[in-house]
């Protein structure tokens, strides 16, 4: 069983502080190979960047071909902009100063292409009016509430009518529709595959009614990771997978028929033995993900672990295995939740052929960069 996560281990473990989390950049690749398999080609992808938040994995995408983005904050934008991406997309109906700022993005890199979602009459006549006055044209493309129940518009006759908006308003310009379908997370790929197909009609008749009606329609941006292979399937939609690339024990978990690697992992160490059976690690949910009921991270050394505690800055842990481990050990685990993990993260250690060379910035961790 040991040798199934030997690459995990580091060989210059002992120099790296912990908690640490650490990106084994063979994997990473690996998954991104796999997600142009899933998607068939470059060109059908616009893969989600929130996950890792990084320049170096963006333009990675980009040289093998990639020239699409999806990010959900203007910071992400900025990042994604600063290293050359072509096309980014704010999947964040942009309110109050946000769009003065995503006006200022479109300005400082005029060779990449903004746009941003809207399903909100109001908020399209705040974007349309700031944009005009500043003598700019943003592409927006109405987001479709497919099921979630989070942001959008319900596909139909009012979806519609904020589509013909975007021709009769001053500064902004059809961009399309976008339609997230992340709460559609059945293990069983048959069904998940069901629900997806019927999450999707409304946004297909939509599309046909509003080409019908002789409406530009660029662009249908659709899906996250779970359904990205059903949506890899379906023809003249963008493909925009997130969590794929550094992959998680949640997905992993969830979703068996997605052959993704886990790539991103916490390097943790044992700071206290307060009892037998008992361990306590210097992880707490200051270092990773804790939205989400335990286990928040899996530790493949420690099969059988109960988590007592979770704390700001520990982690006490049941296990029998805690005999095998002193004070100063190192314990590798896999996040359930890998965006939220990254996040908390100022830096990543850069694993390379099993060791760490390399320390990046998590560039857009931060809600503002310059603008």
């Amino acid at each position: 069983m040991m040798s199934l996560w030997k690459w995990m281990r580091l060989a210059n473990e002992a120099e790296l502080p912990s908690p640490s989390l650490v990106l084994h950049w063979e994997r990473v690749e690996d998954n991104l190979r796999r997600m142009l398999d899933v998607a068939g080609s470059a060109g059908r992808l616009r893969p989600h960047i929130k996950t890792h938040k990084l320049p170096q994995i963006v333009a990675r995408q980009m040289a093998l071909g990639i020239n699409k983005f999806k990010c959900a904050t203007v910071a992400e934008a900025e990042m994604a902009a600063t290293v050359g991406a072509a096309d980014v997309l704010l999947a964040m109906q942009p309110v109050g100063p946000n769009i003065s700022r995503l006006l200022q993005l479109m300005r400082t890199f005029p060779r990449t292409q903004f746009s941003t979602i809207c399903d909100d009459p109001a908020a399209l006549r705040d974007i349309a009016r700031s944009a005009a006055a500043a003598g700019l044209v943003v592409e927006v493309l109405v987001d479709l509430d497919v099921g979630q129940g989070r942001t959008g518009i319900a596909p139909g006759v009012r979806a519609q009518e904020l589509y013909k908006m975007l021709l009769s308003e001053r500064g902004v310009r059809p961009g399309g529709l976008h339609a997230y379908d992340g709460h559609l997370q059945q293990s069983d790929p048959a069904e998940r595959g069901a629900a997806c197909e019927a999450a999707f009609a409304p946004v297909d008749k939509l599309r046909t009614e509003l080409r019908a009606m002789g409406l530009p329609l660029p662009r249908v941006v659709v899906g996250g990771t779970p359904t990205f292979p059903m949506h890899a399937r379906r023809f003249g939609v963008e493909c925009s997978p997130g969590t794929c690339v550094l992959w998680d024990a949640g997905y992993a978990s969830k979703l068996p028929d997605l052959h993704f690697l886990s790539a991103a992992t916490v390097l943790t160490r044992v700071i206290s033995r307060p009892e037998e059976g008992r361990l306590c690690l210097d992880l707490g949910h200051k270092a990773v993900a804790s939205e989400m009921a335990h286990p928040r991270v899996v530790f493949p050394a420690l099969p059988d672990a109960r988590v007592l505690a979770h704390n700001e800055e520990h982690l006490v842990l049941e296990t029998i295995h805690a005999k095998n481990f002193v004070v100063g050990s190192v314990l590798h685990g896999i996040p359930w939740h890998v965006c939220p993990t990254v996040a908390l993260h100022g830096t990543v250690q850069i694993a390379k052929k099993g060791r760490v060379d390399e320390e990046w910035p998590v560039t857009a961790r931060t809600r503002r960069l310059s603008v």
